[in-house]
């Protein structure tokens, strides 16, 4: 009777995740895939809004420099008015922001619902503006993919069907084999789910990586900016210790200068060899460069062990900091889910 009970449970369950999972899909505006996406855009909308004056104050606010701004956010602006013209999905009007943060922690990230930060570290060891273009393009190319929403979709969705399980072991006979089994499944089950979505993680970075070159590219920038990014974030990490990749939200930084030095020999050629695509380093150095050379230090700052802890959704490059935060409160409710005896 219980073995049939606990089956019966994970049977519903499963159906209420699958329901869930199918009414919860849609097209994807920045790559025309179908995905989960639990949350809707004025939800996203709505976090984006609660979150970011928190995530600015927290990492220095405004560099104080209005030019500085500007040219950010003219940069941005620009950036983003491709990825809706090539949208697969209509897009409802976001509060979209690019802020240049007054820290000097190498960081970069995006809130679901249009808020784009840069910290003036990272600004700061940039060199040409296409630099930059790939900076605030791979973060627009996480919003307009809805990245952020996807990761907490899943992990929901993951965590329900665990405690689902878990459920179902705990009501099960204890000689059945699904209780046997079980026991061992649940645990086995969860530790590997992580390790997916942690995949996903990496999946979503490279996405951006090639959205934000497709972007760039499209308001006249040489891509090799992009793969620059890549080169001085990895040798201002070199030393820092890190678990392998397949246990890391984020692609090594060789793995992605790889992939876009493939696409610079076969989809990007075109641009390489040409005025017409450029990457423009005097008026990255007048409009930015120049100018924080002339004010007080960062208001921001961070220690060596801090500026690339790369599996922080909020570091170089993270979705949002809050999906980490949701992460974790559902796995730790997951884990409060225990198949006792009886």
């Amino acid at each position: 009777m219980h073995t049939l009970s606990g089956f019966r449970a994970v049977c519903l369950l499963a159906l209420f995740v699958v329901a869930g999972v199918l009414g919860g899909c849609s097209t994807n505006p920045a790559t025309g895939k179908r995905n989960l996406m639990m949350m809707s855009w004025a939800k996203e909308r709505s976090l984006a809004a609660e979150a970011g004056p928190q995530f600015t104050k927290e990492f220095g606010g405004e560099v104080p420099d209005a030019g500085v701004q500007a040219y950010v956010d003219e940069l941005g602006a620009k950036l983003t008015r491709v990825a809706l013209e090539q949208a697969y999905a209509e897009v409802p009007e976001l509060d979209w922001d690019y802020i240049l943060l007054d820290s000097s922690v190498l960081n970069a990230f995006a809130l679901p619902g249009g808020k784009v930060y840069i910290s003036r570290g990272l600004a700061e060891k940039l060199a040409n503006e296409a630099q930059l273009a790939g900076v605030l393009g791979h973060e627009v190319g996480h919003v307009m993919a809805r990245h952020g929403n996807q990761r907490m979709s899943k992990q929901i969705g993951m965590n329900i069907a665990l405690a689902g399980l878990a459920i179902g072991v705990g009501l099960a006979d204890d000689d059945s084999a699904f209780r046997q089994y079980g026991q061992y499944a649940v645990p086995a089950i969860a530790v590997g789910g992580n390790v997916v979505l942690l995949s996903y993680g990496r999946d979503e970075e490279l996405e951006a990586d090639r959205l934000g070159i497709q972007y760039m590219v499209a308001n006249g920038y040489d891509p090799v900016g992009q793969m620059q990014v890549m080169q001085i974030l990895g040798k201002a990490s070199a030393g820092a210790p890190r678990p392998p990749e397949w246990l890391s939200t984020h692609p090594a930084s060789a793995t992605r200068v790889n992939r876009i030095q493939a696409m610079l020999k076969d989809q990007y050629a075109y641009t390489q060899g040409t005025s017409e695509y450029g990457l423009y380093p005097e008026r990255y150095k007048q409009r930015m460069l120049s100018r924080l050379a002339t004010l007080p230090p960062a208001s921001h700052g961070g220690s060596a062990s801090s500026m690339f802890d790369l599996d922080r959704p909020a570091q170089w490059c993270g979705i949002c900091a809050e999906d980490a935060r949701v992460a974790a409160k559902e796995d730790h409710n997951t884990r409060k889910v225990r198949v006792l005896p009886g």
